[in-house]
């Protein structure tokens, strides 16, 4: 079963009152008119979008924007939308399409599940990226966490045949269960023996240099639609 928004559900995500830096602020309110994209209860018209046809990839969770900037500049020929909820990420995203004059890229601030529910239309996306969300590593916590079944089920819907879905965390235990959550979905089929080598596209970040540096693993998965 799909999630239904209107119902009480566990989110996946705290709300997080951030503090705004003054450039933030601004690109908030210069760039935010242009390409933040209100949330509302209609599917997304994404040629009226963007002002064309394209493929198009859809992020969920982009922190401050870093990778989703990084991967919308190299890749031209492709349409981007990244979801968020925090403000101070979503005006760092917007710091960075201005000053790299992205035009392949909007943001929808809101929850990823009602997003998915309302505005993407089935068979629609030819990929989708979460990248490093929250671990929520504590037991009791670990129901809050993402990449479960009805979710995974919700995404595989609004894929296109053959559209990707990639994952990538630096938690054994949720890549773990990413891997299987992601495997016993029957739309869906893994492009490796397990996990995947991380894609070219995808940059490392500070944290995950870091992180491997002391030895910590990072774990790529990369699903497509049957």
């Amino acid at each position: 079963m799909m999630y239904d928004p209107t119902e009480h559900r566990i989110r996946s995500f705290v709300t997080r009152a951030g503090r705004l830096s003054i450039a933030q602020a601004r690109a908030l309110e210069t760039l935010g008119p242009q390409f933040l994209v209100e949330f509302s209860k209609a599917p997304l018209d994404f040629a009226a979008t963007f002002g064309r046809s394209a493929p198009t990839v859809l992020e969920i969770g982009f922190g401050m924007g870093d990778t989703t900037s990084h991967i919308a500049k190299g890749m031209p020929e492709k349409d981007f939308i990244g979801v968020e909820v925090h403000t101070p990420g979503v005006g760092s995203l917007l710091k960075q399409i201005g000053e790299q004059e992205l035009g392949n890229l909007r943001l929808i601030q809101h929850d990823a599940v009602e997003v998915l529910t309302h505005m993407i239309p089935p068979n629609s996306l030819a990929g989708v990226h979460v990248f490093f969300p929250d671990p929520w590593h504590k037991a009791r916590h670990n129901k809050r966490r993402l990449i479960q079944a009805p979710f995974v089920k919700l995404l595989t819907a609004c894929l296109a045949p053959g559209g990707y879905l990639h994952c990538a965390t630096d938690w054994q235990e949720y890549a773990e269960q990413m891997l299987e959550v992601l495997g016993a979905e029957e739309g869906l089929s893994n492009t490796a023996e397990g996990y995947a080598p991380q894609p070219a596209y995808r940059p490392l970040t500070k944290f995950e240099n870091r992180g491997l540096r002391l030895g910590h693993g990072v774990w790529d998965l990369v699903f497509v639609k049957k």
